[in-house]
């Protein structure tokens, strides 16, 4: 891994690099995208269907394209007992968590007759996108789904690419069903996106679509965003390690290389006060790549987006956590709840050497569906509200009306909207 002295021309240029792996940089395929959505759109299940033989060579019809009961009985009859029971407590995990998050509706009456107030309630038909083959991750099925049964959503659908033999990964249909999801189908790709933002013969529109994906998944959501809400479009993984000279460098080395294993265009940054530890992370990653199964995955990565830098202090280190708002930031240091306090942009935060990334990846129950790209300099991870719409309550008595009628009659002459004040004024001839 380079290792690189810490200074504002080093940070920017980092911020540079990494910026460029956002999905809006690849433009190329946006036609190729777009044609895919507009022809479901117009063309509804015949689309969809050639879609998948054509990218997944899977013959499907309409009689075929859902997941039946049977097929998820088989798949858990492929899956070993002992990993099922994992799932399921990570799921209770996520539930129990995601619980916490709920709030209700309010409303607050005054004596002058006046009430407000919000009423909170959950979409009704939410769709979660789930990569297949090598992609598969069950985990990502529980983390997008439990919440939204938490917040309440009545219908789940999910959308899961099948092999050529018509089966969909047996780990993503266990996980599923744990989860609680509705109606599981064989479709895959930005296709899936298009059928679920605007609805085939075979799949039901839906209010929202949450899940990972590749390039071409990412940028159907964002071009259905505005038909259909979403969660975001997620960028590549990353992982930022802060540390001082307290840190154990086996551990943080083997962190780094746990988000490295993801794709070529995941980030693996150490920032640390210590030069010893720099150099020991250095040569622990070297022995790790000499046995990990991704090794050639975790080299190409740690070449493009993989950094060691050396902060004069722990204020110039936390700046630089700061300016990368990384989505993983791990915190090893001498007091590391301290240095927490410091942190204004990351996604989830990791504290102490026995909180490893993983943790929250598998099962901990915070989610791991987080900002990516810097985005957590605005954005929040999954949670019950992207599940929840919210309706404002306004009532007032003439008695509450009549206190405040010149005040909002001024304000609408104001902006030039007399139909506005004559709403209010026509109340008292």
């Amino acid at each position: 891994m380079r290792t690189l002295e810490l200074n504002d021309k080093n940070k920017q240029e980092l911020l540079g690099n990494l910026l460029g792996r956002n999905p809006g940089s690849y433009t190329q395929y946006e036609n190729t995208v777009n044609e895919i959505i507009d022809n479901v759109r117009t063309n509804g299940d015949k689309a969809l269907f050639e879609y998948t033989f054509k990218f997944d060579k899977c013959e499907l019809d309409a009689s075929k394209v859902k997941v039946t009961r049977d097929e998820i009985e088989a798949a858990y009859a492929k899956l070993s007992p002992e990993f099922v029971e994992v799932m399921k407590k990570s799921a209770e995990n996520i539930r129990v968590f995601h619980e916490k998050q709920k709030r209700n509706t309010w409303i607050e009456t005054r004596e002058d007759g006046s009430i407000l107030g919000q009423r909170i309630i959950p979409i009704e038909i939410s769709g979660v996108y789930v990569p297949g083959g090598k992609a598969a991750y069950p985990s990502s099925v529980l983390m997008n789904v439990v919440p939204a049964k938490v917040a309440g959503v009545e219908r789940i659908v999910m959308c899961t690419p099948p092999g050529a033999d018509g089966c969909v990964n047996p780990g993503t249909l266990v996980a599923a069903d744990i989860a609680g999801v509705d109606e599981v189908y064989k479709v895959g790709g930005a296709q899936a996106i298009a059928a679920m933002a605007f609805g085939t013969e075979s799949i039901p529109k839906v209010d929202k679509i949450t899940g990972p994906g590749n390039i071409f998944v990412a940028l159907a959501k964002k071009a259905c965003f505005g038909y259909v809400s979403i969660d975001s479009i997620a960028g590549p993984s990353e992982i930022l390690v802060l540390a001082d000279d307290s840190a154990n460098a086996r551990y943080v080395a083997a962190d780094l290389l746990s988000q490295a294993e993801h794709d070529e265009l995941a980030s693996a940054i150490l920032v640390t006060t210590s030069k010893r530890l720099a150099e020991e992370v250095s040569k622990e990653i070297d022995e790790f790549l000499k046995t990990l199964s991704r090794a050639d995955i975790i080299r190409k990565s740690l070449e493009n987006y993989g950094y060691i830098f050396i902060a004069d202090s722990m204020e110039d280190a936390i700046d630089a956590a700061n300016a990368v708002a990384s989505e993983h930031l791990e915190i090893i240091t001498v007091n590391p709840y301290e240095t927490m306090t410091k942190i204004k942009n990351a996604g989830a935060i990791f504290l102490g050497e026995y909180s490893s990334e993983p943790l929250g990846d598998y099962y901990a129950g915070p989610n791991h569906i987080l900002p990516t790209n810097r985005t957590a300099r605005f954005f929040s991870p999954l949670n019950v509200d992207d599940f929840v719409k919210k309706s404002s309550i306004i009532s007032y008595s003439r008695e509450a009306l009549a206190k405040v009628h010149q005040d909002i009659e001024l304000f609408a002459k104001e902006e030039g909207l007399t139909a506005h004040a004559n709403s209010i004024a026509v109340r008292f001839e």
